[in-house]
C-alpha cells in the first residue's frame, strides 16, 4: 500500500484510493498491467470495487507527459454470487475499453475490449485478459521503523538503525486488484520506451472528476506529504507536476540528506533526484525485464522492494528498511496475485 488514505476521499472511500502499480513482462508478446485499490478490503472495507469509479492505466508513447493510449474499466453494481468460496463472494460486471486520440485523456470513450466478472479471469479480445478482485498486498514495508525514522528527521536526526529488527506491516492484508494482460503492440512497439501511471476517477452520474493518481511510489509520503498538496497531486496530471511539486520536493530532499550528511551539495543532490522523479510517470522499455532499483526505473515487478528504493532516493544512502515483498503470494503466470489471505489482519 504505497499511497494508503493520502487523500480525503481515500478516507472516506477506499475503493477510491489507489495503493500499488505494477508493469512488467507477461507471456511472450505480452504486457502486464496490474493497480492495487482498497486497503484491507473484504475486512474493513468492502471487497468490491467503487460502481461509479473508472481506473485507467495510461501511457504516454512520446514523451510529452500526456496519455496516448489509455485502458479504463468499470464496474457495475455489487450482486451476490450463488455458491461457496470465491464464488460465493459479491461480483460485478466489469468492461474495459481501450482508448486512443482524445479519448485517451478523459471520458468514458473507447473500443470495448474485455468485458465479464469480477473474481475470475475474463479472456477479452486478441489475447487480452483480464481479472479483478480480492488478492494479497504485495506492497512489504516496517511500519514501526517508518514512523520512528521519520520522527527522528523531523527532530534534525539521521536514525537508519531505526528500521533494525521489523516486520512487514502489510503481511498477511488484503487488497482488491485490477490485473491486465494485453499485446505489447497495442501499447507500443517492442523495444520502444513509455512512461506510464494509474488514475481512479469519479464517473457516474457528473462530469470525470479525478481523485487518485499513483504515477511512482510513496510520492505522498516520502516527498510531497503536506495534506492539502497530496490533495492537489492526486487531482492533477504529469504534464503539471514540474511547476507545481518540483520545488516542494526538492527542498524536501535538500533538508533530508542535509541532515543524513550524504552529500556535499544537498541542492545539486536534490536537483539531480526531482529531475529523475518528475513528471511522477513510470518508464518501462516495452517487452523488456522490469526492475525498480536505486540505479534506475524500468518498470515495476511484483518483487521489487520499491520502498528500500525510495528511502534510499531520498537520504542518498542505503537503506534497508527490513521488511520483504513475500514471494510466496506471487503467481508465475497470470493473474501473477496468488489467492487471498483466508484469515488477513484486521486492526
Amino acid at each position: 500500500m504505497s499511497h494508503h488514505f493520502d487523500t480525503a476521499v481515500a478516507r472516506e472511500d477506499p475503493r477510491l484510493n489507489i495503493l500499488d502499480f505494477y508493469l512488467f513482462r507477461g507471456q511472450p508478446g505480452t504486457t502486464v498491467m496490474a493497480m492495487t485499490v482498497n486497503p484491507n478490503a473484504g475486512t474493513k472495507a468492502p471487497d468490491t470495487f467503487h460502481e461509479e469509479g473508472l481506473h485507467a492505466f495510461r501511457f504516454d508513447v512520446n514523451d510529452d507527459a500526456h496519455e496516448e493510449v489509455t485502458f479504463k474499466i468499470r464496474f457495475g453494481e455489487a450482486g451476490h454470487a450463488e455458491g461457496e468460496g470465491p464464488e460465493g463472494r459479491d461480483v460485478q460486471t466489469l468492461q474495459v475499453r481501450r482508448a486512443t486520440g482524445r479519448d485517451a485523456a478523459d471520458g468514458t470513450g473507447g473500443e470495448v475490449i474485455a468485458s465479464g466478472t469480477t473474481g475470475r479471469i475474463v479472456a477479452g479480445d486478441a489475447g487480452v485478459r483480464i481479472f479483478a478482485g480480492l488478492a494479497p498486498d504485495l506492497f512489504a514495508a516496517n511500519l514501526t521503523g517508518n514512523v520512528a525514522f521519520r520522527a527522528a528527521l523531523a527532530a534534525g536526526k539521521f536514525a537508519p538503525d531505526s528500521f533494525r529488527g521489523g516486520a512487514n506491516y502489510f503481511q498477511n492484508r488484503n487488497v482488491t486488484a485490477i490485473v491486465m494482460e494485453v499485446p505489447t503492440q497495442s501499447i507500443g512497439d517492442p523495444a520502444a520506451t513509455v512512461r506510464a501511471w494509474a488514475t481512479v476517477s469519479l464517473c457516474g452520474h457528473a462530469p470525470e472528476v479525478q481523485v487518485s493518481r499513483w504515477g511512482l511510489p510513496l510520492i505522498t509520503h516520502i516527498f510531497i506529504t503536506d495534506p492539502a498538496a497530496k490533495d492537489d497531486y492526486n487531482r492533477s496530471l504529469p504534464s503539471a507536476d514540474v511547476p507545481r511539486f518540483s520545488q516542494i520536493v526538492a527542498d524536501a530532499l535538500a533538508r533530508v540528506t542535509q541532515v543524513a550528511g550524504s552529500t556535499d551539495d544537498p541542492a545539486a543532490y536534490a536537483q539531480r533526484v526531482v529531475e529523475r522523479l518528475f513528471p511522477t510517470t513510470l518508464p518501462y522499455v516495452l517487452d523488456s525485464a522490469a526492475s525498480f532499483s536505486f540505479a534506475g526505473f524500468n518498470g515495476r515487478a511484483m518483487t521489487d522492494n520499491v520502498e528500500n528504493v525510495m528511502l534510499s532516493l531520498q537520504t542518498n544512502t542505503p537503506i534497508d528498511q527490513g521488511a520483504t515483498v513475500a514471494r510466496t503470494n506471487i503467481l508465475d503466470q497470470f493473474p501473477y496475485f496468488g489467492a487471498p489471505h483466508a484469515d488477513p489482519i484486521v486492526d
